[in-house]
C-alpha cells in the first residue's frame, strides 16, 4: 500500500476528495482567524462527515490538540468506537508521526491530504506509517489534493508571523 497522489475520483462517501477538503479548508481558516497554525481536517464516515476539526495548540495549550487527532476523536465519540475501519481522514497538511500512529491505532481506512511535510510528513514524505507492513495496520494514503491551496494557507500565515 502506497501513497498515491491528487485522484480525482470520488471515494466510497459519494462526495470528491476535492470538495471534502474544501471542508477542511474552511477548519483551517478558522484555526488561522483564532490565531492558531492553519490545520483542518473532516472526517466521512459511510458518506456523511461526522467530524470536522481544526489544530486548538495554542487555545488549549495541549501539544496533542492537531486538527486530525481532535477530528477522529469527536468521529470516534459519534459512531461509538474507537474502530474507524470505514472513515476517511481528510487533512490540509500531512499527518505528523502522532498523528499518523492514531491513525494505525484508529484504524482508519483511507487518508487524503493536501500539502507534504517535508520536515514532519509520516503518511510519505519522511515516513510512511500507513503503509508499514510491520504495524497492525495499514491505510490507504492520497497526497496532494489541493496541495497547493493548503500550502498557500500555511505560507500566508507563517509570513504574517514575520
Amino acid at each position: 500500500m502506497g501513497v498515491a497522489t491528487d485522484t480525482p475520483e470520488s471515494s466510497d462517501h459519494g462526495l470528491s476528495d476535492f470538495d471534502l477538503m474544501g471542508l477542511a479548508l474552511e477548519e483551517a481558516r478558522l484555526a488561522g482567524d483564532q490565531g492558531e497554525v492553519p490545520i483542518g481536517a473532516v472526517v466521512v464516515i459511510d458518506g456523511k462527515v461526522v467530524a470536522r476539526r481544526h489544530n486548538e495548540r495554542e487555545q488549549s495549550q495541549d501539544p496533542t490538540s492537531h486538527a486530525e487527532l481532535l477530528a477522529i476523536r469527536d468521529a470516534a465519540a459519534a459512531v461509538g468506537s474507537w474502530r474507524l475501519e470505514n472513515a476517511t481522514v481528510v487533512v490540509t497538511l500531512e499527518p505528523c508521526t502522532m498523528c499518523a500512529g492514531l491513525m494505525v491505532n484508529a484504524r482508519v481506512g483511507r487518508v487524503v491530504f493536501g500539502a507534504r511535510s517535508y520536515e514532519n510528513g509520516a503518511c510519505g514524505s519522511l515516513y510512511q506509517l500507513g503503509s508499514d507492513p510491520r504495524l497492525n495496520h495499514e491505510f490507504v494514503t492520497i497526497a496532494d489534493v489541493r496541495a497547493e491551496e493548503c500550502s498557500e494557507l500555511l505560507s500566508t500565515y507563517f509570513a504574517g508571523l514575520r
